[in-house]
């Protein structure tokens, strides 16, 4: 059988990410969770994930110091990024491309199976 893909959420609202570890792990992928961009950074770094979903707005380090953070780091720059924020301004999607997230969702236009397309289409 596959190796289970490892995804690291990050999302400081617990029913959200709780509802998003559940999607993810019904889909089979081993599901990693932080809840601020510390711990999103701690997670990362230990668990080497396949995919990161990271939220913007976060406590401590925001989402935006999180991705330049891992991007900068040579054992996680190539972990693929999805940002899944409310932050829907233009300008932050483009601040978010320019540090390195491979796509952008925001989370009013976009269910979780739409999420989990998005993830399966990277990780294909």
């Amino acid at each position: 059988m596959a190796e289970q893909r490892k995804i690291l959420i990050v999302e400081d609202d617990e029913f959200l990410r709780s509802l998003t570890a559940k999607r993810l792990e019904k889909e089979n992928y081993a599901v990693v969770v932080a809840m601020d961009g510390a711990s999103a950074l701690t997670q990362a770094t230990d668990n080497h994930p396949d995919l990161i979903l990271l939220d913007l707005l976060l406590p401590g380090l925001n989402g935006f110091e999180v991705l330049e953070k891992i991007k900068a780091n040579d054992a996680l720059k190539n972990t693929p990024i999805i940002v899944f924020s409310n932050l829907g301004q233009k300008e932050d999607i483009e601040k978010a491309k320019k540090l390195g997230a491979n796509d952008f969702l925001i989370k009013a236009n976009f269910t979780l199976d739409d999420v989990v397309t998005k993830i399966q289409g990277i990780l294909k």
